[in-house]
């Protein structure tokens, strides 16, 4: 399964959150995939693609990185997949 990630950096605090990635890499627990991420302008967010079939690697991962951001998790389906899902009801 697919998730977005959305982090906001605590305190706008993008500095902190790319020193403890730079020591520590991403501290993803086994079985948990990062699959691209992107960084807003303003350096206030960062969206992840992540993949797992287990929620709660993602809850472990999310408490590693509590202290410097806050998450929205939101499950996701490819654009294709959906269509795909829908093309017999439209």
């Amino acid at each position: 399964m697919l998730f977005m990630v959305v982090e906001t950096f605590r305190n706008q605090d993008a500095k902190a959150v790319y020193r403890r990635f730079r020591d520590k890499g991403r501290m993803m627990p086994e079985g948990l995939k990062f699959v691209s991420s992107y960084v807003s302008a303003d350096l206030g967010r960062c969206f992840q693609l992540m993949e797992s079939d287990d929620v709660t690697l993602l809850q472990r991962w999310v408490a590693e990185w509590s202290d410097l951001a806050a998450f929205e998790i939101v499950p996701v389906v490819a654009g294709k997949d959906t269509a795909a899902a829908l093309a017999g009801l439209l």
